[in-house]
């Protein structure tokens, strides 16, 4: 049976995509108080950046696994968190008399935190979805279709996430079919971005599993949200093992 390590295995860009992937949920939620129309199609502005969260998502379960990726996901939210906090507290305090753009601040910052809490929301359900399916289907196909594995994980996993967003952030501020318009454009901005996307997106994955000598399969991982303990097995396990549970070798 594998065994479990105080010390886990080092990944050289693991950090590095955490970091971006932090960056862009942070950035999508400030620019998600606006609503942009071009032509006939209304979305919200985070849609201009978010797309890159999901392919982060993607990227980060396929190479690493769930168990890596729920770290990350928890440590974008946790910031998330920290924004909508610091937020609320600096429109709280009084405005220096030289300073006249209170009214500014709380117009346009003050949306932030009930946008960020309806992006909390969608978010948690709408990722871990994608990341437990895109998961599951890994093993199903033995590693194959890897795609379709991003398309269809991503189709599901930002149709809850699209939906739960608007319906967090926009009620009472727009009409039900404002928010089906709203919603239905983001699932399908979000949806092509990732099939057009497809031409990096596989070649960053196979790059990033042959540098960091990684390639996780989620055999018997806990996909629960709040587990955080992650299980690693060495290559010696790994040859005894019929049933892994995580892999991480050539």
């Amino acid at each position: 049976m594998p065994r479990e390590y105080s010390r886990h295995a080092s990944f050289t860009y693991l950090p590095v995509l955490t970091g971006f992937f932090t960056a862009t949920l942070l950035i999508s939620n400030v620019l998600n108080c606006k609503i942009i129309r071009v032509a006939q199609l209304p979305f919200t502005g985070g849609l201009i950046l978010f797309p890159l969260v999901a392919l982060f998502g993607d990227v980060l379960t396929e190479v690493y696994g769930y168990a890596e990726t729920r770290k990350v996901i928890w440590t974008g939210l946790t910031s998330l968190v920290l924004l909508v906090v610091m937020v609320s507290i600096c429109g709280a305090l009084p405005a220096d008399p030289l300073w006249h753009n209170q009214a500014a601040y709380v117009a346009i910052l003050g949306a932030v935190p009930r946008v960020a809490a309806a992006s909390l929301i969608a978010y948690f359900v709408g990722e871990f979805s994608n990341s437990y399916v895109l998961a599951k289907y890994k093993i199903r196909t033995a590693g194959n279709w890897m795609s379709w594995r991003f398309v269809i994980s991503t189709a599901l996993g930002q149709l809850i996430d699209s939906g739960t967003f608007v319906i967090v952030a926009f009620t009472g501020r727009l009409t039900l079919p404002e928010m089906f318009e709203v919603s239905l454009t983001g699932w399908t901005i979000m949806v092509s971005w990732e099939i057009a996307a497809l031409p990096l997106t596989v070649p960053l994955v196979k790059t990033l599993k042959r540098v960091e000598n990684v390639d996780y399969f989620d055999i018997d991982t806990d996909f629960n949200p709040l587990h955080l303990r992650t299980l690693r097995i060495t290559p010696e396990d790994a040859e005894t093992s019929i049933a892994l549970s995580r892999r991480q070798i050539p």
